[in-house]
């Protein structure tokens, strides 16, 4: 898939709000210091489609852009930031949950997960939760170019040696790295043939 056009459509807390349209969503979601934004901006050629911050846990709002003019990129708050308040989580869960729960446009969530560390509870939790829901999703590994493919094989074969403990399949998922392009034509792939999927059905 080529991204042609990429635009910033609106940004809210409100399920209710969100865009009208039925075109297709792809939400992308992950601890707030994953790399979220630089992916995003990676995947649509943009250098500043999604803000980066250093400061983790800027996203704090449901980001709805349009591609290609045929589907929606769905920018979902980081989970799991510690200097966020309890209320703040509060709220962000609540709306996050919402948006799963309602959101009928909804095609597949991406779940992004830091290659360089081991398994987390937290995003472990959170997978357990969109499958026990009957969220379908894939695991976006970011960061990629800081680790050797030996050591990336390694941190993949734990979480899938984890996942299968309670899962009967491993979930699809990709290796990606913002800084090199990696895993792009991967993803854009396969977003694009669930789209071609829709139109056949």
């Amino acid at each position: 898939m080529k991204i042609k056009s990429a635009e910033f459509i609106m940004s809210n807390s409100d399920v209710a709000k969100c865009p009208k349209s039925m075109l297709p969503e792809y939400a992308f979601i992950g601890r707030s210091n994953v790399g979220k934004s630089s992916l995003i901006n990676m995947l649509t050629s943009r250098k500043s489609l999604a803000k980066t911050s250093g400061r983790p846990g800027k996203t704090q709002l449901i980001n709805h852009f349009l591609i290609n003019k045929n589907w929606h990129l769905v920018d979902l708050p980081g989970y799991g930031y510690a200097r966020v308040s309890k209320s703040a989580k509060k709220v962000f869960q609540k709306f996050i949950t919402q948006y799963f729960a309602l959101r009928e446009q909804l095609v597949t969530a991406f779940v992004l997960v830091d290659i360089r560390h081991n398994p987390q509870p937290i995003d472990l939790e959170f997978m357990q939760w969109l499958g026990e829901n009957g969220i379908p999703f894939s695991i976006i590994f970011t960061k990629a170019d800081k680790l050797k493919p030996k050591a990336i094989d390694n941190h993949v074969e734990a979480y899938k040696a984890i996942l299968l403990e309670t899962w009967e399949e491993i979930p699809n998922y990709f290796i990606t790295s913002s800084s090199k392009d990696m895993g792009k034509e991967d993803v854009l792939g396969y977003i694009d043939s669930l789209n071609l999927n829709m139109k056949t059905d």
